[in-house]
Formats: structure tokens, sequence, C-alpha cells
């Protein structure tokens, strides 16, 4: 336990001196370029540490649409996966479907989406859910594909059922690709959630982007960019710790 934990706190040294190396490129760019009024790296830190201020609003908004879409995507997922994925009957049937709407970007929906159900969040959690859910989706199906023959002849020879497979054997089998496509599905709702914030909305890290670009505020615009960055860093991390909390089992050695 206590090398876990000072691995755990040497993870985030690495993370602030990244951080640290980031803040300082920017000040040598700023430094370098001339008749661009472009903030600080010190102004950027103050416009983000001000309570109260707009950018902690705009922020919880966002971070509100990728919450309720992660979880969406993984409740929906996850059992869908893996249950075509022991049912090799019925995922030919649905894998026709999967592979011709998978490579579809769908950020081509927004404007349809819009159409169909406003201008609100819930369109715009729709966008972000339907991106990050075929990721997901398919993680699970494939984790559950590779499930080896032995792991289900020993819970049948234990007298366990259809439950106690998925529950005991399956899921867990299966925790630790879903996790790594949950971690790879943050950047990807990230992406979306700014494209879906930059149209037809006056809330979001995403608008605020926006926003100060075409005022010329350049102060506000880096701090949401830095804002919409520290939030990724939030969900990316808090993935982490729930990961090695349910599904440690799943390191090596030489990991531990």
């Amino acid at each position: 336990m206590l090398f876990k934990r000072r691995k755990g706190n040497s993870t985030w040294r690495g993370k602030l001196l990244a951080a640290l190396v980031i803040a300082g490129l920017w000040q040598v760019l700023v430094w370098s370029v001339d008749g661009i009024n472009l903030p600080s790296s010190w102004q950027v830190i103050q416009a983000m540490t001000e309570p109260g201020d707009e950018l902690w609003q705009h922020g919880l908004i966002s971070a509100r649409r990728i919450l309720i879409s992660l979880f969406v995507a993984l409740v929906l997922g996850v059992p869908a996966g893996l249950y075509l994925g022991r049912n090799p009957r019925v995922d030919q049937v649905v894998a026709p479907f999967i592979y011709l709407t998978y490579p579809i970007p769908k950020i081509v929906f927004l404007p349809l989406i819009f159409v169909l159900m406003g201008l609100g969040d819930a369109s715009r959690v729709l966008l972000i859910t339907l991106t990050i859910f075929y990721q997901i989706l398919v993680s699970a199906r494939d984790a559950a594909r590779s499930l080896p023959l032995e792991a289900v002849y020993s819970i049948r020879s234990l007298g366990g059922g259809r439950w106690a497979f998925y529950r005991h054997v399956l899921f867990p089998y299966s925790l630790p690709k879903v996790f790594t496509a949950l971690r790879i599905s943050i950047g990807t709702a990230s992406a979306v959630l700014f494209f879906a914030e930059s149209f037809a909305t006056s809330s979001g890290l995403g608008y605020l982007i926006m926003d100060s670009w075409g005022q010329f505020d350049y102060e506000k615009m880096i701090a949401a960019i830095a804002g919409m960055s520290l939030l990724g860093l939030l969900l990316y991390s808090a993935v982490e710790m729930v990961e090695s909390w349910v599904s440690g089992w799943s390191r090596t050695t030489e990991d531990r």
C-alpha cells in the first residue's frame, strides 16, 4: 500500500512538472511573438483562479455535459458490448450496423440533432454520447470475445448460472479494457464538447473560447482553453483512481 501511495504521488508530481514546462514554453512563445498581445502564463493563472469568475461557471456546465454523456454511454455501451461478445449469433446481425455507423463522424449529425431536439443541453449531451458510445461498446464486446474458455468452464463447474457468470467472471475480466476505452473517450468527448458548444449556445467552455476570440479577449480565451485542458485532466485522473481501486488486480507484478 505504501508503494502504491508513493507511485500516485510521483504521478501527480509528473503532471505538475509537465504543467510547469508547458507554462514555461507558453511564456517563451509570448516573448517571441511581436504584434500580438498574448497574455503571460501568470496572467492566465490569475484569470483561472479568480473566485466567482464566469470561467468556473462555464466550466461547471461543460463538466456536467461530459459527465452525463460518459455515464449514459457506459450504462448503455458496457452491457450491450458484453452481451454481443458472448452471443455470436446476435453479434452477426448487429455487427454490420456497427461497422457502417461507427466510422461516420457523429459531429455531422449536430444540425439534425438540433432540428429534432432543439438547442438545449440534451442535444449536446446526445452528440457526445453517440460519439463515445461506440468506443465503449466495441471495447466491451472485444473484451467479452477474448474471455478464455477456462474461465467459462470454471464458473459452470461451480454451479454458477448466467447472472453469476456475468457478475463474477465476464464483467471483472472486461473492466481493464472498458477503462482504457473510457480514458480514450475523455479526450474524444472534450473535442466534441468544444464543437457542440461553439454553435447556438451561450454557455460552456467552448462558447467562452469562441466568444472571447471574437472580442479579442485573449486572456480569457487562453484561460478557457486551459480550463478545458484542466477538465480533461481531472476526469482522466478520476478514471485512473477508480480503475486502480476496482481493477487493480489486473496490474502485473512489475507495475506493482
